[in-house]
């Protein structure tokens, strides 16, 4: 595997791959001297998402302090419980479909047009990164191609299923914070929160030029949710500087913790490196990894309470919006500019 260092640094939603110098790069930019020891999915805690709302006190105490450990000590975790396994099943067989039954014709009447496209495909194939992919919007209005006829439903009914449970996310994790339930949904005004959805194709038969699928990167927004069919492929870089393998549960969503989380607790839950090499065995694999983010004019920045003399703001502020542009992509790119945010220690 390439040192990470040198790989194109950029967000796995499809911008533009480009390169940046060495000094800018995201692992380097969080000082870890990276392992290239590939750990195993068993680092990665299980939250379930029932227990955090459970009746008995007790219970819900004990999940709630374990979520709280998985955001702050890990910063991603799987999730279960929280959408229907049937439902996330109907979701990757819909994706399968819209790439085994359109043709590339069809799907590129999806190529970008400009910067207000909704929906948006695209075919990588180059050293930084290896994939097909169908981006589209998912909230606050829905938009997906109308063939097939399977697909539209089914990942509709995924993307309500996942709204719910990232209300129900926002709650639990406002409580560890410190906050009332109703903080993070607030914040970030989730109703009418910004989220974009990737779903990705790396196929055998696809004519790979290199071992990355997607380059090493972090995500905008609140948290980054994913599904696949087969298993492989995500690598996430721990707080230790090691690569750990995610190796997602049949009956689990991957959750991983984003950039503006981060910036709202003032660098306490990290939004954690993550990238996708290709299988030696160039194994057909879906995915659909849905960034859920604030509304597009929620202006964010350290809050209050995780600022202090001994804590001083580590980011600056400035809405979802200008933070999703701020490196000349646009909405659907959603490219992370943290690093441009973080705000320099004093020498």
């Amino acid at each position: 595997m390439a040192n990470t260092a040198e790989m194109f640094s950029q967000h796995c939603f499809g911008s533009e791959t480009k390169a940046i110098p060495h000094s800018h790069s995201l692992v380097d930019s969080i000082n870890l001297s990276v392992s290239p020891t590939d750990h195993s999915d068993d680092q990665v805690p299980t939250v379930d998402y029932s227990l955090l709302f459970s009746d008995d006190q007790n219970e819900r105490a004990k999940s709630l302090e374990h979520l709280g450990k998985a955001c702050q000590d890990f910063g991603f975790f799987y999730l279960i419980n929280g959408v229907e396994e049937s439902v996330v099943e109907a979701a990757l067989k819909g994706v399968s479909d819209f790439f085994e039954l359109t043709n590339q014709e069809e799907r590129s009447e999806y190529l970008k047009k400009n910067s207000r496209d909704r929906i948006r495909w695209g075919l990588r194939s180059h050293a930084g990164e290896n994939r097909e992919y169908l981006k589209i919007v998912a909230h606050p209005e829905y938009h997906c191609p109308a063939k097939p006829a399977s697909f539209r439903d089914a990942i509709g009914e995924y993307f309500k299923g996942m709204h719910k449970v990232e209300l129900g996310l926002a709650k639990a994790i406002s409580r560890i914070m410190g906050h009332e339930e109703t903080y993070i949904e607030k914040e970030f005004k989730l109703e009418a929160g910004f989220d974009v959805s990737a779903m990705n194709l790396y196929s055998p038969s696809f004519q790979s030029k290199g071992s990355i699928g997607v380059p090493d990167h972090t995500d905008p927004g609140f948290f980054v949710s994913l599904i696949q069919d087969v298993n492989g492929g995500l690598q996430v870089l721990s707080h230790k500087g090691n690569w750990v393998t995610v190796s997602i549960p049949r009956n689990a969503i991957f959750i991983n913790l984003g950039d503006h989380l981060e910036i709202l607790s003032n660098g306490k839950y990290k939004s954690h490196i993550h990238q996708v090499v290709l299988d030696d065995n160039r194994v057909k694999r879906i995915s659909v990894a849905t960034l859920h983010g604030p509304s597009l004019d929620t202006f964010v920045a350290p809050a209050p309470g995780f600022v202090d003399e001994s804590r001083p703001p580590a980011y600056g502020g400035m809405t979802y919006k200008q933070s999703l542009e701020l490196n000349g992509s646009d909405e659907i790119d959603v490219q992370s500019s943290l690093s441009q945010l973080r705000i320099p220690l004093p020498v």
